[in-house]
Parts: C-alpha cells; sequence; structure tokens
C-alpha cells in the first residue's frame, strides 16, 4: 500500500479532517485521469456543465433523509449587529479548534454530495425530445467515520456522465459505458472488478432506496481490490420523478457512471510505483479506448 509519505513526496497535501490538495506529479495525472474520463463522455457526445458547489436544501430532502449522517451544510451566522457582535467579541474558536457558534441564520444550501443531483435539478420540469448525455466534475462533500488520504475524504473530486432517457436509453448507456471503463482499466494495466454495491443509508432498513438495492442489482461498484474507484447507478424513473423530467410523455429513466478521481489517482500510484516515469500514457491509452 502507497503510503503518505510517498504521496506527501509527490505533491499531496494531506488534512487530518478528511481534505486533500495536489501539486506536482500528482496534480498533473488527476488532471490527465479527468482528461481521459472526458474523453469517455465524448463518446456520448455529453455536454459538459460546470456546477456550483451547493445544492438548494429542497431539492435534497429525500437525500437528507436516507443519508444524513453525510451531509454538510453551508450556512453563517443571523446578520444582526447584536449577533455578530457577539459572536465577534466571544472565544470565536475553542481550544479544540472548533468554531463557538452564536445564533445562526436559515439553513437552505447543502454542500454537493453528488454530480449528477445538479443535472437533475438544472432540468426541472423540462420534456426531453430524445436522450440527453452530460458529464460533469465538481468537489463533492460526505461526512465519515474516519479519513484516508485519497481514498475515503470529507471532500473530493467526482467527475460524471449521465444519461437521461427511456429505461432501454439508459440501460445501453450503462451497459456500453461500463466497457469503456473495462476497456480503459485493462489499458494502463488496473484490475477492476464489478460487484453488485448498497449505499451506506441512514437507518438502513427503513429505506425503501436500501431494499430495492438489495432486491434489484441498481447500483454496481468497479474495485480495485477493496477500494471502490468507480459506480454505475441505474435510478430508474425515481430522479425523473422528483424532479418532474419527462421523456416520451412519462417520467424519464436516468443512470450515471461516477468516477472518484482521488481513488483512481491513488490506484494508478499504487499499481505502476511512485516514479512518475512508471506511470502509463493515459492520453495515448484513451485514443486506443475510444477509437475502437
Amino acid at each position: 500500500m502507497t503510503t503518505l509519505a510517498e504521496l506527501t513526496d509527490l505533491g499531496l497535501r494531506w488534512d487530518a479532517y478528511g481534505q486533500s490538495g495536489l501539486s506536482g506529479p500528482l496534480l498533473r495525472l488527476a488532471e490527465d485521469l479527468d482528461g481521459a474520463f472526458r474523453r469517455l463522455a465524448a463518446q456520448w457526445s455529453a455536454t459538459e456543465e460546470c456546477p456550483p458547489p451547493t445544492l438548494p436544501a429542497s431539492a435534497l430532502t429525500g437525500h437528507l433523509r436516507a443519508f444524513p449522517q453525510q451531509a454538510t451544510f453551508a450556512f453563517g451566522l443571523e446578520p444582526t449587529d447584536a449577533n455578530l457582535g457577539e459572536f465577534a467579541d466571544g472565544p470565536v474558536v475553542d481550544e479544540e479548534g472548533s468554531v463557538v457558534l452564536t445564533r445562526t441564520g436559515p439553513v437552505t444550501a447543502v454542500l454537493t454530495p453528488a454530480a449528477c443531483f445538479h443535472v437533475y435539478a438544472q432540468r426541472r420540469g423540462a420534456q426531453l425530445a430524445q436522450a440527453a448525455y452530460v458529464t460533469t466534475r465538481t468537489t463533492c462533500f460526505r461526512r465519515e467515520e474516519r479519513y484516508d488520504p485519497l481514498r475515503r475524504q470529507w471532500s473530493f473530486s467526482m467527475r460524471e456522465i449521465v444519461c437521461l432517457g427511456t429505461p432501454a436509453e439508459t440501460a445501453s448507456f450503462l451497459a456500453e459505458t461500463r466497457e469503456l471503463v473495462d476497456d480503459f482499466a485493462r489499458l494502463i494495466d488496473l484490475p477492476l472488478s464489478w460487484s453488485p454495491a448498497t449505499d451506506p443509508f441512514f437507518r438502513p432498513h427503513r429505506q425503501p432506496g436500501f431494499l430495492l438495492q438489495r432486491v434489484l442489482p441498481v447500483k454496481h461498484e468497479a474495485a480495485y481490490g477493496s477500494l471502490a474507484l468507480s459506480s454505475a447507478n441505474r435510478h430508474h424513473e425515481h430522479f425523473g420523478s422528483a424532479f418532474g423530467i419527462s421523456r416520451a410523455g412519462v417520467p424519464a429513466s436516468t443512470a450515471c457512471v461516477a468516477f472518484g478521481l482521488e481513488r483512481w489517482l491513488y490506484a494508478v500510484v499504487d499499481r505502476h510505483g511512485t516514479n512518475p516515469d512508471g506511470w502509463p500514457d493515459l492520453t495515448t491509452l484513451t485514443d486506443k479506448v475510444v477509437t475502437r
């Protein structure tokens, strides 16, 4: 297993609270990986979108009920002079490094938990005349019980390719995109294995989504050893119904393939070593995948 010291030498800046920064060889490799995933998305002529860092809380009611333990909220202090003065005149930060809050304002925004949510929220009420393909990259936030450099982080970069269409269109998208991911991984000599997976629901046995994932194989993860690098998710009409998106006169089906960039970065370094000269030429190898 690649050590923190080795990753630091390659350009990792690690914060024990679960955040990482990149420079040097690691930053170049991360950008090359994202470029490779964008090339895969181009096979679908996917529209590139760059979302904001937050989503309205009103768009995530179901998600917040299912995963409250992972949510990170964006909020500020109640903006009255008295409240701001009470805060400024107080300790501000305690001995453990926690902010000593006074009264807070309304919490109406959530830091993005998954990149694809922006795609659905942006198309609320849309009537699709044909399948829509979108790719997006954003920083996502998920609270965890523990953090591990590049492998498990509070904030991390997610690249997604999303399909909105009929059940047949989303099923075809998932099958072909998984094949592209397998071809890419094989060419860069990164062994992956796909298996059904479930999300970490809060009180899972009370959650319809958890029961659905147990009964139907709607989520699969591609893992390098025990580390999930990508997921392929079939949502059926869940998001189409929730956001009023229709295709062929009925709620649209949706599907997405997600790439955790930091995890892919870790896997490439772990597999090919800490000498950048030994890393695969991602641009050349991706060209072989998309021109097959």
